[in-house]
Parts: structure tokens; sequence; C-alpha cells
């Protein structure tokens, strides 16, 4: 099974650079997308026609603003969209669908560099969802976590980590957050598999970072250690454009 993660920064805006055809050409058998930045009347009609069994999306905010949206190819058992706190609930950022085997979480994580107000609110929401992953882990479920996590965890998933050691998305603080996902059972796929540097899914748009790859990785696959053993691969499309995100994906048998 082949599970894709992409924030598309707008899914309306990606819709226009040949979105529809690369995911034909790419077929995965799930497609998890944030920052979709629509209601479900707003995703154009040949997205939401994809040759999907089902597709959920969920966008409560105001419009033009966060969103996430899951396509898949193998029915959940049921979908979910709450953490169950209403100031975060009503951003759309959670998908979580119920598989037979496994339960997926397609996330897209605060964002804390607008304010003091947002970073407390950021770790608020990690602190809430890793309440819950683990209480799920423990449970023995197995469980995947993908999406735009909104910070590099180590001085190798950036290219300029000194020179952001005081910015949100690099901070001691939010690193330590995936320190502890990692120390409660969680895994980072990609690492599973590669331990180079250089390898980013996050560019800065204005500074033209992607040509020169100054970037950031903050899009990731986590899996509970119950199921690691089915990974089999796990990469980033880092030749796909469109967003100032690149695709990331994994394959799980």
């Amino acid at each position: 099974m082949k599970l894709i993660s992409w924030n598309v920064n707008g899914i309306r805006a990606i819709h226009k650079k040949g979105f529809v055809e690369w995911v034909k050409e790419e077929n995965p058998d799930v497609l998890c997308l944030q920052e979709t930045k629509a209601t479900e009347e707003q995703i154009p009609k040949d997205i939401k026609s994809l040759d999907y069994f089902q597709f959920y999306s969920s966008s409560r905010a105001r419009k033009g603003y966060s969103g996430v949206a899951l396509f898949t190819k193998v029915q959940p058992e049921r979908v979910e969209y709450d953490l169950g706190v209403e100031e975060f609930d009503v951003e759309g950022r959670v998908i979580a669908a119920y598989f037979k085997d496994f339960i997926l979480f397609n996330v897209y994580f605060p964002n804390g560099k607008a304010s003091k107000e947002r970073l407390d609110f950021k770790l608020r929401f990690y602190d809430k969802f890793l309440e819950i992953v683990n209480s799920l882990k423990d449970k023995g479920y197995g469980v995947i976590i993908c999406g735009d996590v909104n910070t590099a965890h180590k001085e190798i998933d950036l290219a300029r980590p000194k020179e952001n050691e005081k910015v949100s998305g690099f901070l001691p603080v939010e690193r330590e957050w995936i320190d502890k996902l990692i120390a409660s059972g969680f895994v980072d796929t990609f690492r599973m598999f590669n331990k180079e540097g250089g390898n980013y899914t996050w560019w800065d748009y204005k500074s033209r970072a992607r040509e020169r790859n100054v970037g950031w990785r903050i899009d990731y696959f986590f899996v509970s250690e119950n199921i690691k053993d089915r990974v089999k691969d796990a990469f980033i499309l880092s030749e796909v454009y469109g967003s100032d995100h690149c695709p990331i994906g994994i394959i799980f048998e």
C-alpha cells in the first residue's frame, strides 16, 4: 500500500498546476492533503471525482484557511474529524481514518511563527494530540501519523540550523515534542531508511530557496513501533512541484 502526504498550500491553486494528472500517474492507495484552504464545495469537481473509493474533507475554519483532505481506495471503518477541543477542532486540522488494522491521522499541525499566542496554541495542540495517539497506541492499535508538523526535528533536518535556533519551527520546545513522540513509541519512517542531510520538504517561496535547496524537513510519516516492521520504504518526492512543500510517502505492507 502506497500512502502519500502533501501540504498543497491551496487545493484550488495546485489544481491549476497539473495536480489531477500527477495523482493519476503516482496512483497512491491513500492520499492525505493539508492546507487545502477550501470547503468541500469549493474543491474542483475533477479532484473529487478521482478514482478513489472514498473522499473526506475537513475545513471548518474561515474560508481560505487550513483544511485537510483524504482520498482512499480502502474503505475505513469510520472517520473522525475532532480532537475533542473546540479551539482546535474549529480549524479543521485533523482527519482520523480507522481502518481494519491501523488508524491513520492526517494532520495539519499549527504554525507558531505569527505570534506568541499562536506558538502557545501550537504547543497545546501538540500536547493534546500526543495524549490521544498515546492512548490509542496503549490500547494496542497500530497508528500512522502523517502531515505537516511545522517543526524540523534535528539540525540535519534543515539547511541553516544555527540561523533558525530562535525561530518557531526549530525552537527547542517544539523539537522536544518530537522527542516525546518518539520516546513514547513512534518512529520517524524517513529516518528508518535515510540518515543523510539535504532532504527537505519545505522551501521558502520568497527567497527562491528551493532553487538552492535551502529547506526544512517539516513533513513526516510517523508510525507506532508495533507496526514499524510493516513499513517497507519511506521517501520524499522533492522533484514534484506545485506547492512550497513537496509530497512524502511510505510503502506499507
